[in-house]
């Protein structure tokens, strides 16, 4: 790809970096031998449930329909492509890692649903009290990504 900036780079390779990492860990939880909603607990608050996620990160929209699993894996890819070409002209270190992480959890996500027709879901924090959802590595890196995006949106440019 001509015209990659080193930070472009920087976001593909880390894009790469977060679905092996999300595809890893979804495959040893999945080795575990967990049954769908079954709590295994970990140490302190986290523990692993297993869940079938049919909808969008941390289960919003849940879809059902064979026809909306399709749709939501292609809305994951044209989100993914869209960022790859927008990471091409990345020009600071946190365009670089919020293109990175919401790129590579789209596509981990998107995998699963492809392979599973839902998305493994499987940190479970809920013992804290106050967050009932159960996510992935995939989730997560969304969610950082999208908080590096706007914490890049509020850096202040130099005068022209």
């Amino acid at each position: 790809m001509s015209g990659v900036t080193r930070f472009g780079w920087t976001a593909y390779g880390l894009a790469a970096v977060v679905i092996a990492l999300d595809q890893a860990v979804k495959a040893w939880i999945l080795g575990l031998g967990l049954r769908l909603y079954e709590s295994r607990p970990v140490a302190g608050i986290l523990q692993f449930t297993l869940v079938p996620n049919t909808g969008v990160s941390f289960g919003f929209l849940r879809a059902e329909k064979d026809l909306a699993r399709w749709a939501l894996v292609g809305f994951s890819l044209i989100v993914a492509a869209m960022i790859v070409w927008w990471a091409r002209r990345a020009h600071r270190p946190l365009q670089a890692l919020g293109y990175g992480l919401i790129c590579g959890g789209a596509v981990g996500n998107a995998i699963d649903r492809a392979r599973f027709g839902w998305v493994v879901d499987f940190i479970d924090v809920q013992k804290i009290g106050f967050f009932p959802w159960i996510f992935n590595v995939a989730d997560s890196a969304i969610t950082v990504g999208v908080i590096a995006l706007l914490l890049d949106s509020l850096r202040r440019e130099p005068a022209a």
